[in-house]
């Protein structure tokens, strides 16, 4: 009974996170009058100061300096803390352009497809096999993005690059075991003095927190809570659910992205797109399936094996 609550609870944090990151492009519309580059550099600030904050209040600062003492030894783990944070500000970056300059459907594009990114990087860099199966799903994906590039008459770039640079920092994400509280305070420190440097070279041009009204300067405060919050909720429910089930989860997001383009913001969402997305959302469909049959019968052996040891 209590596995059964701590899987539900599992559900509902992964959950909560995606419907929380599905929905944050509003967010990010209330401060269309500010440019990415600002946004991007208080969202960093202020993500950093809120998480120490929160350590402090969890009682996990210790935790935090130990961590931080470590890497003074672990160059190799250094090296990826900093390839993380850079990578995940790339993706932040472009992903606040592209959702303030009316392309929130590519946008979505990028995080459906990022998965199969994911699998591409697997086999590039970890050597990983695919089943038939997958090799189908990132077949079908790719014609997709085909599809995409001529309907558009251009490289569909921000899709990719969204993808592509999560799914580095997922690959740099594994090479650091911290906790992950720790870790997102960790990866915000690495480029706040990048973000400081910002503030203070661009003050002229740039200081909506101080002139533009009160309004603006809470949304870029509150921008550091509107980043840490659905990353915390996603580390908690990663934790206390299979894999299968958080891979069907992470659609979530993107649909509701996908929805708020067209639905909300009235952006062009054309025939041959929605012929893309189609193949897209086959690949998404059957790379899914055949993942939850992976995942099922690997946690099946684990039980015999584990059963039999008893």
């Amino acid at each position: 009974m209590a596995n059964r609550t701590e899987q539900q609870n599992g559900i509902l944090y992964a959950a909560g996170a995606y419907i929380l990151w599905g929905f944050l492009p509003i967010y990010w519309k209330l401060l269309d009058h500010v440019g990415a580059e600002e946004i991007l550099a208080n969202r960093v600030i202020w993500s950093f100061l809120f998480m120490l904050v929160l350590l402090g209040l969890t009682k996990k600062w210790s935790l935090f300096v130990g961590t931080l003492k470590g890497f003074a030894k672990n160059k190799k783990q250094l090296l990826a803390l900093v390839i993380a944070s850079v990578l995940i500000s790339i993706n932040w970056f472009v992903y606040i352009w592209a959702v303030n300059s009316e392309q929130m459907v590519e946008t979505s594009l990028g995080y459906y497809i990022n998965p199969l990114v994911s699998v591409l990087l697997g086999i590039v860099f970890f050597k990983e096999k695919l089943s038939r199966a997958q090799i189908f799903s990132f077949l079908l994906a790719a014609i997709g993005v085909v599809i995409m590039t001529m309907s558009y008459g251009k490289f569909p770039w921000i899709a990719i690059t969204l993808a592509l640079s999560f799914g580095l920092y997922g690959m740099a994400k594994k090479m650091i075991k911290i906790e992950s509280s720790v870790g997102l305070a960790l990866e915000t420190m690495v480029v706040t003095p990048i973000a400081m440097i910002y503030m203070i070279l661009f003050f002229e041009s740039s200081h909506s927190l101080l002139i533009g009204g009160w309004e603006t300067g809470l949304l870029l405060i509150g921008s550091g809570v509107a980043t840490a919050v659905p990353l915390l909720f996603f580390a908690r429910g990663a934790q206390k659910i299979p894999l299968s089930m958080l891979g069907f989860l992470q659609y979530i997001a993107p649909t509701i992205m996908l929805i708020l383009g067209i639905f909300i913001y009235e952006e062009n969402f054309s025939m041959s797109q929605l012929l893309a997305f189609t193949f897209i959302w086959a690949a998404l469909t059957i790379y899914s399936v055949s993942r939850t049959k992976l995942v099922s019968s690997i946690e099946l052996k684990w039980r015999k094996e584990k059963s039999t040891h008893i």
